[in-house]
């Protein structure tokens, strides 16, 4: 069930529709309705799927989804009592409050709102994308658990939105950490997970140096000591102490209190 409710969290809809009504579903395309065909196993109360087809501007022709719905009151008033509110929730949805499968968990906020591949370098990546700070805390959590590596995300500029990459080996231990061996997935993203999970660094392949994180109190220097001497006191290049005041300058980075 903990797949279930983070795939309904992220990538599900749950509208009311006056005391006693209502509806929870999920839309997807055509190709992925396996996955609703385990929902519709795994949920112990009437559900149904129904395709619909229509024209997109994202999609050549004709695009064909799958929809899985839930209506009984019971089984929304518990998913809701487990964390999926109803209406708008990109922004506020956390983890369960209530012990929980955290890799089926995981894999199905992947599944619904992230990525699993391999970038144009043959780089093997892991990546997510939330609106929700308590979601992406969660994630950045076990993250630095499963792999040992920190990652501080914040919201971008323009839509507040999160967006977690982890790269080469940490995305390998995470991958592996997520989709084991039998579990519930998105067969496509399972399989490309297989594949990234078999990942060996090539012999000669440099391994990148952490990058060291800014502080408030270093933005503080970089934006108001000439850039040699910030440089000099912050122990960085005159070039990254430039790339830093441009980017909080014009508001890529925000400034932050600390």
């Amino acid at each position: 069930m903990a797949y279930l409710l983070g795939f309904l969290q992220t990538d599900g809809t749950y509208m009311r529709n006056g005391p006693g009504k209502g509806r929870i579903s999920i839309e997807l395309a055509a190709r992925d309705i396996n996955i609703l065909n385990a929902f519709q196993r795994l949920v112990p109360y009437p559900t149904s799927i129904t395709m619909r087809s229509r024209t997109t501007n994202f999609s050549k022709g004709v695009y064909t989804s799958a929809v899985w719905s839930l209506g009984v009151a019971e089984a929304r008033h518990a998913l809701e009592a487990l964390g999926l509110p109803p209406g708008r929730k990109s922004a506020i949805i956390k983890p369960p409050n209530r012990p929980f499968s955290e890799p089926d968990y995981v894999r199905a906020l992947i599944d619904a709102d992230g990525s699993v591949g391999f970038t144009g370098k043959g780089l093997p990546f892991v990546s997510f994308t939330t609106a929700s700070p308590q979601l992406i805390a969660y994630v950045c959590a076990k993250v630095f658990e499963v792999t040992g590596v920190r990652r501080t995300v914040r919201p971008n500029q323009r839509d507040s939105i999160y967006n977690l990459l982890l790269t080469c080996e940490s995305a390998v231990r995470f991958a592996h950490w997520i989709y084991y061996e039998g579990c519930l997935a998105l067969e496509r993203k399972h399989l490309k997970a297989v594949e990234v999970i078999g990942w060996v660094r090539p012999p000669g392949m440099k391994r990148q140096t952490p990058r060291r994180s800014w502080t408030p109190r270093e933005d503080r220097v970089a934006l108001t000591l000439p850039i040699a001497e910030a440089a000099r006191r912050l122990r960085r290049t005159e070039s990254s102490v430039a790339v830093r005041r441009h980017r909080l300058r014009t508001g890529v980075v925000r400034v932050r209190d600390g």
